[in-house]
């Protein structure tokens, strides 16, 4: 599905230039769950933003099912993410005076879909992430775990290939942590590809391959024992 050959991300110019990537090799396979941790500084978020075609490469190349995504404008990545991507993050990042539907609605607005077609498709969402008695709820009135849940059910609502996660849990107890991780899990098991950012090895374990980033460069990928 993604290949990745001799990626390299350079911040800044000359004396003050920081190279943040060094030469990345990876291959992820359609319905994998990988996990990429690593310390501070080792380049894991700057990796996962290229991944999701939120930031562009200094040098290398990023195919998505044989398709070079290197040199692809602007428009093209939004496009990308648009049609291909979900993403879930830490923070939740949902607007505080809407209602649950209408946060899971936003994504479909984008695209183009009709009114009652979008609270159909949000509606489902919401209930597959068991959310659906608090559709009119806003952020304000659920706690930090159903807003997580909003949060992906917006992510999944348009049928994504591929789930970026970053830190999905940082925000969580650790009870609602796994309880989020399970349903992270069960959207994989129903063929998602979910790549995921975190410095929490109980949450890596949820996954079924992890990939170590230091300095730069990968310094250990292995698949989890069953």
């Amino acid at each position: 599905m993604i290949k990745l050959t001799n990626i390299s991300k350079i911040y800044g110019d000359g004396e003050a230039a920081t190279e943040v990537l060094k030469g990345i090799n990876l291959e992820i396979k359609d319905g994998e769950f990988v996990a990429i941790m690593g310390p501070s500084g080792s380049g894991k978020s700057t990796l996962l933003n290229i991944l999701g075609a939120l930031d562009v490469s200094s040098s290398g190349s990023y195919e998505f099912f044989g398709t070079d995504m290197t040199n692809l404008s602007k428009e093209q990545r939004a496009l990308f993410r648009r049609n291909v991507l979900g993403f879930v993050f830490q923070g939740f990042n949902l607007s505080k005076k809407t209602s649950a539907l209408e946060n899971v609605e936003m994504p479909l607005i984008y695209k183009g879909v009709n009114a009652s077609e979008r609270k159909a498709r949000a509606t489902k969402a919401l209930r597959s992430v068991g959310l659906e008695s608090h559709i009119n709820h806003e952020p304000s009135q659920l706690s930090g775990g159903q807003q997580q849940r909003v949060a992906i059910a917006r992510a999944i609502v348009t049928e994504p290939k591929i789930l970026i996660v970053d830190e999905p849990t940082g925000n969580l107890d650790t009870k609602r942590g796994h309880e989020i991780m399970e349903l992270i899990g069960d959207f994989n098991k129903k063929g998602i590809t979910v790549i995921m950012v975190t410095h929490e090895e109980d949450i890596a374990a949820y996954a079924s391959r992890t990939i170590y980033l230091r300095d730069g460069i990968i310094e250990k990928d292995f698949l989890h024992v069953a």
